[in-house]
């Protein structure tokens, strides 16, 4: 049996279910929170073992707090994944209970405004209810807004496309002063994986272009483009497989992990070990990598593991 029949094989039958971050190699060697001060500076932080808040704020205070990312006045950009009309259950939208937190720490870090927002693929209002995130936001204080109209969106150019050379984004992020992306890992019919550079595709308008001319390299010249301040892998609970909609419960299991990094190509890379694919498997990835978007190899990295 290889790695990867192994790692899936002990998934499926719960043995890591709750301990995925003990894989070998980039999963190995973690700590307690307590037994190490902060005294250095991480590239990433990889958590396990806690809710959704509570690993967020040990996670963001290794990173020097939000502080070190958003400032007083500024105008914040939370994008998680709210693409589909279910419930959080199915992990097919990022975890509410995340979103919530990572708003709070905005505003207490200064921000004047913090905004949410995601373009649907299923209505949009009730992805908004019933992923629970609507009233997250609400109640942090922070202000959801649409995306689903064209008027929305700008045009922008890619510079450095190569199958992407023009697209429409949404102003938010355009005239955000801190962008922070809020992917949910998750299996996906079309693309293998979803997690950073995936969730872009949530702030442009036309997602069908993507899909006709090369997903994969149209992931990675997005990736050129806006890069978000910091991305926030929210993998609490994880369908491995049927993505994206969600169809199960069955097809999901519970990690209990987050992992936090400014460079998405990292974060995804991780991510994808975590799901218990290598990274170059994954085309956008390797792709992003070769284009100069963030490192692939997390080899050169400084990481903070941390078990709750």
């Amino acid at each position: 049996m290889d790695r990867r029949e192994f790692i899936q094989k002990s998934i499926q039958t719960g043995l890591i279910a709750g301990s995925a971050l003990t894989i070998p190699g980039f999963y190995g060697n973690y700590i307690s929170k307590s037994s190490k001060t902060i005294s250095e500076k991480f590239d990433m932080v990889a958590i396990k073992g806690g809710e959704p808040d509570a690993m967020f704020d040990e996670a963001i205070k290794q990173l020097g707090g939000m502080s070190s990312f958003v400032k007083k006045n500024q105008k914040v950009l939370v994008k998680p994944n709210i693409g589909w009309d279910v419930v959080p259950e199915l992990a097919a939208n990022t975890n509410p209970k995340l979103v919530k937190r990572i708003i709070e720490h905005c505003f207490n870090a200064g921000a004047k405004e913090v905004y949410v927002f995601d373009h649907t693929c299923d209505d949009w209002r009730r992805c908004y209810e019933n992923s629970g995130i609507e009233k997250a936001v609400k109640d942090a204080g922070g202000t959801i807004v649409p995306g689903h109209t064209e008027s929305y969106y700008q045009e922008v150019t890619i510079k450095n496309g190569k199958r992407l050379k023009k697209d429409k984004v949404h102003e938010l992020v355009l005239d955000s002063d801190v962008f922070i992306n809020v992917p949910i890992l998750k299996n996906h019919g079309s693309s293998r994986l979803t997690i950073s550079m995936k969730n872009m595709m949530g702030v442009n308008w036309d997602r069908g272009y993507w899909h006709r001319n090369d997903l994969h390299q149209c992931i990675a010249d997005f990736s050129t483009f806006r890069k978000p301040d910091l991305n926030i892998v929210d993998a609490y609970s994880v369908m491995k497989k049927n993505g994206p909609r969600g169809v199960s419960k069955a097809d999901v299991v519970t990690m209990k992990s987050q992992i936090l990094a400014t460079d998405m190509v990292a974060a995804d890379a991780a991510s994808a070990k975590l799901f218990g694919i290598e990274p170059g498997e994954i085309p956008h990835i390797k792709i992003a990598d070769s284009m100069g978007s963030g490192k692939m190899n997390l080899d050169g990295l400084n990481i903070k593991r941390i078990i709750l």
